[in-house]
């Protein structure tokens, strides 16, 4: 029995999500944007910084990122890596409970602050159960992150159009999990007066049903399922203790298992 954990969900091997930062007055048009394309974003906030000059309002919050993900990012923005520890604790526990509050929905993932981190910084905020973090050392290519706390992402929306061309078009082999992950800033689109690339993008990659259109919570609530999956040790019987539905291969054939089901292969 040849099992592989290659699959999102409705079996397609392809995921996009996208990722941008800081809270800026600008994400109101890139979610327009995004929901007239079906995409996902994942948006981390800073929330001492709402109703600054150029910055989005709280009381907005939920209704402008409803269908997508708020994250954080943390209340002030500081280089966490020079950071006391107890300051980089308040500093994401703070932001986690202020974004919390108005969106009303667990919070458990981030983006680094400059995009800087350490060893130290990762292992306290695994400490304090924070699930995922991006970074901004963008990769290139389209594997599934090796560190979920250390989440490097294919490229910055300047080379959006670039990847989404290759991630079209790419081929594997053997088949497995491929995920193109744009960053970015929307106020960068307003300086450099290059909205249009959103609507290209948009218009290259939406809409197709062999991509899983989904936010970084998402990908890694999913994960986290798949890899919670029970086994015989022959593999013929499977056991699906969580609250989602997954998807594997089975002799290179699409399975899915449900949510809290025992499955009999044989």
């Amino acid at each position: 029995m040849n099992i592989r954990f290659d699959r999102f969900p409705n079996g397609v091997n392809k995921a996009v999500t996208l990722s941008f930062d800081d809270g800026r007055e600008y994400d109101r048009r890139l979610v327009q944007l995004f929901n007239q394309y079906g995409l996902k974003g994942t948006f981390h906030l800073n929330s001492a910084f709402f109703g600054r000059e150029s910055y989005i309002e709280a009381s907005e919050v939920a209704e402008l990122f409803k269908g997508h993900e708020v994250s954080i990012h943390t209340t002030h923005h500081p280089f966490l890596e020079q950071s006391p520890q107890e300051q980089v604790v308040f500093q994401v526990v703070q932001d986690r409970h202020a974004l919390e509050s108005l969106v009303r929905y667990p919070i458990r993932g981030m983006s680094y602050p400059f995009g800087t981190y350490n060893e130290s910084v990762i292992e306290q905020l695994r400490s304090i159960g924070i699930e995922y973090a991006r970074t901004v050392s963008s990769h290139g290519s389209f594997h599934m992150p090796e560190q979920w706390l250390a989440w490097h992402p294919t490229c910055h929306h300047k080379n959006m159009l670039e990847a989404a061309d290759q991630f079209l078009t790419l081929q594997h082999r053997h088949s497995r999990m491929s995920l193109l992950y744009v960053w970015g800033h929307s106020y960068e689109f307003e300086n450099d007066q290059n909205w249009e690339l959103v609507e290209q993008f948009g218009e290259k990659i939406s809409g197709r049903n062999d991509i899983w259109y989904a936010t970084n919570a998402e990908i890694v609530a999913y994960m986290n399922a798949l890899q919670a999956l029970r086994f015989t040790m022959d593999g013929t019987v499977i056991h699906n203790p969580t609250a989602m539905d997954v998807w594997i291969s089975v002799n290179d054939r699409a399975v899915e298992v449900k949510a809290g089901n025992l499955m009999d292969l044989a």
